[in-house]
């Protein structure tokens, strides 16, 4: 994967509700439910259903740090 094939992915994902697995610093996972609201050159806004806005880079994707699960 590279970061254009993350951009893609991320674009097919846009204003789709997902379930995301976000793994942080020191084994600190987060799991949460939102929806990818905008896109932007070097990140993306992730809307939380409790109106938390979160930004990831599209590195994150590729690093294994941010996962996009189905919510199918």
């Amino acid at each position: 994967m590279n970061i254009d094939v993350a951009k893609r992915v991320v674009k097919s994902n846009l204003l789709v509700r997902n379930r995301f697995l976000y793994k942080g610093n020191r084994n600190q996972n987060e799991e949460f439910i939102g929806t990818i609201s905008k896109m932007f050159p070097a990140i993306f806004i992730i809307e939380l259903d409790n109106s938390v806005i979160k930004s990831f880079s599209y590195s994150d994707l590729l690093v294994g740090n941010l996962k996009i699960i189905d919510e199918k």
